[in-house]
């Protein structure tokens, strides 16, 4: 027969086994207390608010334990290292010393930006306020020498009057013209003009003349602005001024033609010729633009068509040829053709003539040859469409394109 182990109970005295009971007994009923308290909370619905209060205590609570912290330890350390101040009665023996221009208080700071030292400004550039001359290199047109410096073509070919005569292929390279501040005119005195008249010329008033500060002319030494007293050949820039062109070419019909000096004869008035139909074709075999195009404001009153010297040059519509002869006005070889219903076509920088003045000409018919005579670049055809009406025309809005 086995002995039966002893039970804790057993091997305990029976005071201790008692106070053993006891304890487990209270802290039984400690934690069913808590349990209830809690579900008797919740049953009432106060669970959300219990635990938002019980939040709200506990930041106080860490909020107060740093202001204990803060003033315990850094308040104190800045009261322990304040500056002595003196005691009033020695401020009133101290004297006030006026701060001098040199003395430049500074505020302490541990905190500090550093810059680093810049070698170059930028500095946006000044606007010109004087003439200055340019040279023209080979590539140069009207268009981009403007472009390059911010002007307007038509106020280079103002400026330049005295040099490029208002045409604008008279741009060749090594030829030097004068480039102005801004958009303008310049005009070389002449004997005999006047103040009055040169502004009227130019739509502007004399008084912008005489104050632009760069004509350096003097209101006392003057004179009279109709006859002032301004040296011969002096220019004169006029701000924002603007004119009218020359047309080199005059108007030529068959009731007062040219006098062609290819036929050894004058022309005569034309009484009888072809009359066109008023429908204008390509006028020779290239199609694409080499150089200017149709440009009034810089006196281009044409197209130049692009060719090689001996192209080939047809009459645009039915006609007369009123003019076959050297043009000293820039046009080199030149051909007018008068279609009797108010419209002139014109040939011009020709390499040769096939048709002389007085010459009855059918549309497509070939007149002439491409060349690069008079004011011209290179081998190219100009050609102008002119109205007694109307003068020249954009060639773009009449012919037809092949």
């Amino acid at each position: 027969m086995t002995d039966k182990p002893n039970t804790p109970s057993e091997s305990l005295p029976e005071d201790e086994f008692q106070l053993q009971e006891s304890e487990e007994q209270i802290e039984t009923k400690k934690t069913i207390t808590l349990n209830q308290v809690w579900n008797k909370i919740l049953h009432f619905g106060l669970g959300e608010p219990t635990v938002r209060i019980g939040t709200a205590v506990a930041s106080l609570i860490l909020i107060a334990l740093v202001v204990w912290v803060m003033s315990k330890f850094f308040l104190k350390a800045e009261k322990s290292s304040a500056i002595p101040t003196a005691p009033l009665s020695s401020l009133a023996t101290t004297p006030i010393v006026p701060m001098s221009e040199s003395f430049s208080p500074v505020l302490a700071s541990s905190f500090s930006v550093f810059r680093l030292a810049q070698l170059h400004t930028n500095l946006p550039p000044k606007p010109r306020s004087t003439v200055i001359e340019y040279t023209i290199v080979e590539g140069d047109t009207l268009f981009g020498i403007a472009e390059k410096f911010g002007l307007k073509p038509e106020s280079l070919l103002w400026c330049n009057k005295h040099i490029l005569g208002d045409d604008p292929h008279n741009i060749y390279p090594g030829v030097t013209i004068l480039i102005p501040p801004f958009d303008g005119a310049i005009y070389q005195w002449s004997e005999g003009s006047g103040l009055n008249g040169v502004a009227k010329f130019y739509h502007v008033s004399p008084d912008d003349i005489v104050d632009w500060p760069g004509n350096q002319l003097d209101r006392t030494t003057l004179g009279d602005f109709s006859l002032p007293n301004i040296p011969v050949g002096k220019l004169l820039f006029i701000p924002h001024g603007y004119g009218e062109f020359t047309d080199w070419l005059e108007q030529y019909t068959r009731e007062k033609p040219a006098t062609s000096s290819i036929t050894g004869s004058a022309c005569g008035t034309i009484t009888s010729g072809y009359i066109g139909s008023g429908t204008f074709i390509w006028p020779t075999t290239e199609t694409w633009i080499s150089g200017y195009d149709f440009s009034p404001s810089t006196n281009h009153r044409g197209i130049d068509i692009a060719g090689s010297i001996g192209n080939p040059v047809y009459a645009v519509d039915d006609g007369v040829v009123v003019y076959s002869n050297w043009n000293t006005m820039g046009y080199g070889n030149l051909i007018v053709v008068d279609h009797g219903n108010g419209w002139q076509s014109v040939y011009a920088h020709l390499d040769s003539f096939l048709k002389y003045c007085g010459d009855n000409v059918s549309q497509g018919e070939q007149i002439a040859t491409l060349g690069t005579t008079g004011n011209s670049s290179g081998p190219h055809l100009h050609f102008e469409l002119r109205s007694e009406t109307y003068g020249a025309v954009n060639p773009h809005d009449f012919l037809q394109q092949p």
